[in-house]
């Protein structure tokens, strides 16, 4: 008995000390941080914003545990208030930070940035020949806001193009309709889905019934691409419209109360008929998470390019001077189990876009016309 106390104790001893150990080595490196910004604000060649400067550091802090997480200052915070409001002025695009690059996850249809020719996959180098390689995300998205109706000259390089392309884009008040549907060749029904938001589910559902009503309908092809995702909730209300049953997606976190499973209800509002599904690179998040539950239960043919990778949750957490700061809380899994993030959705025809005068629903959109054959035979 005497042996294990002695054991319990040593242990105990040794936990608090490791404990001490660790926070001793936090407030030094405190000490540290403060050392720093002591020797910028009096030794640096031009003089410096103090709050500016610990923004930069927060957000430098966000920013090394993925590219998703982020600080909002109350500027910003009051911006993407206004832009979830689904009214807002701006280019119409969704970026992400890779490798310290301002990477454009998806242009969205018919704004600014898609009818200049803004791609999936562009990295955008410059704003108004302003450098954007080692800002912060937050910093890059400031710079391309502006007023409704003013330009914005933006550099971008693209896989495969030897030099940077350059777009003059006017600023619009940006106003995204998520869902457009239409009857193709009076037998197919085409659903484009552009985003995720509060009432693209009962959009979609009337749409589908509408076209139900076709008597000589042989299938649907639900449209995903450049779609960058939106809520969670949207995307299984979505999937669980072509499923009879099973799981649909998972998360998985620090926290057990953030660990979930979402599963199926019995009813298939389209009654089994053939489903296609059409990713391409700007396909994220809530697109992948639809798009693979219907891979997963074998219920739709996946058709176009590999998926973005967005496979995270992030939660919008307020904080005490009216900014907040966006952090991922969880991790989304598919049916078969697998994660999403930096893999994403893999096709299962792969059909690569065509040509540079590639067009979404016309003739020069392959991967529709590819769909539009195997549904025909």
């Amino acid at each position: 008995m005497i042996k294990k106390l002695l054991l319990f104790f040593i242990i105990s001893l040794f936990i608090f000390e490791k404990s001490l150990s660790e926070n001793s080595d936090l407030y030094k490196k405190i000490d540290l941080f403060g050392e720093v910004l002591e020797k910028i604000n009096k030794e640096y060649v031009d003089e410096v914003d103090q709050s500016k400067s610990m923004d930069a550091a927060i957000n430098g802090l966000l920013q090394s545990l993925d590219p998703y997480s982020a600080y909002m200052t109350p500027e910003s915070f009051e911006g993407m208030q206004t832009e979830t409001s689904g009214k807002f002025g701006g280019l119409g695009i969704e970026v992400g930070m890779e490798a310290g690059v301002v990477k454009v996850i998806s242009p969205i249809d018919n704004t600014p940035a898609s009818k200049a020719g803004i791609k999936a996959g562009d990295y955008i180098v410059k704003i108004n020949n302003v450098q954007v390689q080692g800002k912060s995300l937050m910093d890059a998205v400031d710079l391309m806001r502006g007023a409704v109706g003013s330009s914005i000259e933006i550099t971008v390089r693209r896989r495969g193009v030897k030099k940077s392309l350059i777009f003059n884009i006017t600023r619009e008040i940006i106003q995204v309709q998520s869902v457009k549907s239409e009857l193709i060749d009076n037998n197919v029904g085409y659903i484009r889905l552009t985003s995720f938001n509060e009432n693209s589910s009962k959009q979609i559902k009337e749409k589908v019934n509408k076209l139900n009503k076709n008597k000589d309908l042989k299938g649907y092809i639900l449209d995903l691409r450049n779609n960058p995702g939106g809520l969670l909730s949207q995307a299984i209300r979505i999937s669980d419209f072509f499923l009879e049953n099973g799981e649909i997606v998972s998360t998985k976190s620090r926290k057990v109360s953030e660990n979930r499973k979402w599963f199926a209800k019995k009813g298939d509002i389209t009654n089994g008929k053939i489903l296609i599904v059409l990713i391409n690179y700007g396909s994220a998040s809530a697109s992948e998470i639809v798009a693979g539950a219907l891979k997963d239960h074998k219920r739709a043919i996946i058709l176009g390019e590999n998926s973005y990778g967005k496979g995270s949750v992030q939660s919008i957490i307020p904080l005490e001077n009216r900014g907040a700061i966006r952090l991922t809380i969880a991790k989304y899994y598919l049916p078969s189990g697998k994660s999403i993030s930096e893999v994403g959705v893999t096709p299962d025809i792969e059909v690569i876009e065509s040509s540079e005068n590639f067009k979404f629903n016309s003739e020069t959109d392959n991967q529709l016309n590819f769909a539009l054959k195997l549904l025909n035979g």
